[in-house]
């Protein structure tokens, strides 16, 4: 019984000793500028890790073509070189890094999912929500000749991100919420933190809950009373709960 106890702990150690050597790369959400994500960045900098926040094709670096999950999945292979990395990503940023883990272990020394997207919910009103989404620009411009009608269209499919976007970024995003990671979440092998909002209402606590009962290395941490980015609102706890578990 020492014996097992003595190499489970020399696992633990290289383990941590490998995460804390591994470049960390943070992939943000759905959101074309990254000011916010300074202090947060910072806060990991001063902790000794070397970060790089990726500019995302289609957000935060210029494309001209619509994105699938699966041609970012491909991207961030190109952008993780050769050596493994760790793996930070927010809402559609977690999505991304979900199906990385998924399809390229060995490139991954640790996954870190902060209010992470990706899960497909199939009740009527979010497959109501999801219709509207989808058709809110071909319906904003046949229905609504104000703006003022078609901002409340948009409203009422409650996604104000698709209102701003570019008919490029409209189809990306088409494409990736109608994909489901729910399937592939069992597959995935690499150690896992899931942080989350405790007040998240755009990604469920629900959907953590999920992701920590189906990958197998994982761990779940809730922040009381936040909401979908904890990052931003709690940098400092957010990254003392990321160096404890590193």
């Amino acid at each position: 019984m020492a014996k097992k106890k003595g190499k489970m702990g020399t696992l633990i150690k290289d383990l941590k000793l490998e995460t804390r050597n591994s470049k960390l790369l943070v992939l943000h959400g759905w959101s074309t500028s990254t000011e916010k994500w300074n202090p947060f960045l910072d806060a990991l900098e001063e902790n000794g890790y070397n970060v790089e926040l990726l500019k995302i094709p289609g957000l935060t670096k210029e494309t001209d073509k619509s994105w699938t999950l699966e041609d970012y999945v491909e991207w961030l292979k190109k952008e993780a070189g050769n050596e493994k990395v760790i793996l930070i990503g927010h809402s559609n940023g977690g999505r991304i890094a979900l199906a990385f883990s998924a399809k390229y272990p060995e490139k991954v020394s640790c996954l870190i999912l902060i209010d992470s997207a990706g899960i497909y919910h199939r009740d009527f009103y979010i497959r109501f929500k999801r219709l509207l989404f989808k058709s809110a620009v071909e319906l904003g411009n046949k229905l609504a000749p104000s703006e003022t009608l078609r901002k409340f269209i948009y409203k009422l499919a409650g996604e104000s991100d698709y209102k701003n976007a570019d008919p490029l970024q409209k189809q990306t995003m088409v494409n990736l919420i109608s994909t489901d990671l729910t399937p592939i979440l069992k597959n995935i092998s690499v150690h896992t933190l899931i942080i989350w909002g405790e007040n998240d209402e755009i990604t469920p606590i629900s959907d953590g809950k999920l992701m920590q009962s189906q990958i197998k290395n994982s761990k779940m941490e809730i922040i009381k009373g936040v909401r979908h980015s904890p990052q931003f609102t709690h940098p400092k706890e957010v990254v003392k709960i990321i160096n404890e578990y590193l």
